[in-house]
């Protein structure tokens, strides 16, 4: 499975979306229950879609914080992964940082839009002269009425997969 190619053709098409959400929930099974909506943005990016859903719940029947991480790190790596070889580079989340604004009550997007042109300033660039690179990315989480739920700062370490020294 490519991943660029089949976000870039589920941008467009209805079943490549589905074909792209069965294929994300057998690569990434812990998130499976979650049941979040993978769709590619139209002017580049990615949104996760997070259901308001019972097992999706913290305490006081709303969405529960975790949850939001979850969706965040989602999103935030397959915007970057969008505009990287998965082949060619590794991707490890060095860091997640999340500030809450307002309780979630209803289904809420979590949405990273990277430009190219960041991708290729702050990470392939550097990458010519370095083993590794960190890049961080920006998630906003709002929920369905607008409300501006979260905001998660993702750190990753970008790093060309012929300069991992472990196996495998």
């Amino acid at each position: 499975m490519n991943l660029s190619t089949l976000l870039s053709a589920a941008r467009t098409s209805r079943f490549k979306r589905w074909v792209l959400h069965h294929a994300l929930n057998w690569s990434i099974p812990f998130n499976r229950p979650h049941g979040f909506r993978v769709a590619p943005l139209p002017a580049g990016g990615i949104s996760v879609s997070i259901p308001n859903w019972r097992i999706n719940h913290n305490h006081i029947r709303g969405i529960h914080a975790c949850a939001m991480a979850t969706a965040s790190e989602m999103c935030s790596g397959l915007s970057v992964l969008e505009q990287l070889d998965p082949k060619k580079y590794r991707l490890i989340m060095r860091s997640l940082h999340m500030e809450y604004q307002y309780q979630a009550k209803q289904r809420a997007i979590a949405t990273c839009t990277p430009t190219s042109q960041d991708i290729k300033e702050q990470v392939i660039e550097p990458l010519a002269n370095a083993d590794k690179v960190d890049y961080t990315s920006t998630v906003i989480v709002k929920d369905m009425s607008g409300n501006h739920l979260a905001t998660g700062t993702v750190t990753w370490q970008v790093k060309e997969w012929s300069k991992v020294r472990t196996k495998v």
